[in-house]
């Protein structure tokens, strides 16, 4: 019988690991609702399948993306482990820390939340990973170094510009987030390691649409404009601007805010498992799916989940019609047919069909 392993957690002097640049903070983004109000339903519950941000430039999509590391709070992983496996479950461990228990040397240790930046032009051993070139050169060794999706396992991988990622990349992204899993084989090598993330992607419909399969993969959608509130836009420069001259003193002006916001989202993920949901709402998320002819029941889960994470985000003890009616346009503009009989856009036909069902 294999030995039994115990995990022990190493001591640490911080859960935090310093950044290496300042970003932009997410609680100074003005305006933008519902962008960040999807952002935060997706960092307290993964489940929920990410979210997609369209919108004009200069919006503050890849902003609000990337401020969005800041504010998660660290987790527990393998030490050591390239793949940010989770020490607890142990049938979902990569082969290295599957070796590292059967020998009795796992070890937890509290690190940081990837949020994994996929830049367009990557290659699919970027990706996916491949033969470690130094070591099969140097040692003679066929060994594997892990990709992008390794990284990004049990967090956040971020692809600005989604609309224009190559189509080899979109098939091995749903192969992976169907599965859950990443397999490797190529140069006589056989690798299978967990990759579930949350896929976060932003961009310009002006430049192409996105594919179909790619974008029902996605839990919500967001559609961000530019501001038309001249306060808001004067806002938005002051603050942009300030940040720029000092990032740090502007970033040290927004700790308080940042720090309000990261407990809220620990509470909303501590508080999630006990939030209940009445069979009231899930007939209500139904009724609305059929009125809007939504394709499958994707829609129902994705919208029920929604809002139970916003429930859970509130402080809330059960999804309500408010859960419901708010998270109702993100979870279902993008799982519409097309109407040639109406003209209105998906966001009104959602609007029009909450009110008929809700109520104004």
């Amino acid at each position: 019988m294999a030995p039994v392993a115990l995990v022990r957690p190493v001591k640490e002097t911080s859960p935090e690991r310093a950044p290496e640049r300042v970003c932009f903070p997410f609680a100074a983004i003005v305006g933008q609702e519902e962008m960040k109000q999807a952002i935060l339903v997706a960092a307290v519950d993964a489940t929920i399948g990410g979210v997609m941000v369209f919108g004009d430039r200069g919006t503050g999509k890849s902003t609000a993306v990337r401020a969005l590391a800041a504010l998660l709070p660290p987790m527990r992983a393998v030490a050591g482990c390239r793949c940010n496996c989770d020490p607890t479950q142990h049938a979902a461990l990569c082969p290295e820390c599957r070796a590292k228990r059967a020998a009795g040397e796992l070890r937890s240790v509290r690190v940081p939340i990837p949020v994994v930046d996929l830049p367009l032009g990557a290659t699919e051993d970027r990706v996916v990973g491949a033969l470690d070139l130094e070591r099969a050169l140097t040692r003679g060794e066929k060994a594997f170094e892990p990709g992008l999706l390794a990284r990004a396992h049990r967090g956040f991988l971020y692809i600005d510009e989604v609309n224009l990622l190559e189509d080899h990349l979109v098939d091995l992204l749903l192969d992976v987030a169907a599965s859950g899993e990443n397999v490797v084989e190529r140069e006589g090598m056989s690798i299978r390691h967990p990759a579930r993330f949350v896929l976060v992607g932003s961009g310009n419909p002006e430049e192409g649409e996105l594919r179909p399969q790619l974008l029902d993969r996605f839990g919500l959608s967001v559609e961000v404009k530019t501001p038309t509130d001249i306060a808001d836009r004067i806002e938005v420069v002051r603050r942009r601007d300030t940040f720029e001259r000092d990032p740090a003193v502007f970033a040290a002006r927004w700790k308080r805010e940042e720090s309000r916001l990261r407990r809220t989202i620990e509470a909303g993920r501590s508080r999630l498992p006990a939030i209940q949901v009445p069979d009231a709402a899930i007939e209500r998320a139904a009724r609305l799916c059929m009125a809007l002819g939504a394709d499958g029941l994707r829609g129902e889960l994705t919208l029920i989940r929604a809002a139970r994470a916003l429930a859970a985000l509130e402080g809330a003890d059960a999804v309500a019609d408010s859960h419901l009616r708010r998270m109702a346009p993100p979870a279902l503009r993008h799982r519409l047919r097309r109407n040639p009989l109406d003209d209105a856009g998906s966001s009104a036909r959602i609007e029009r069909a909450v009110t008929e069902l809700f109520g104004a």
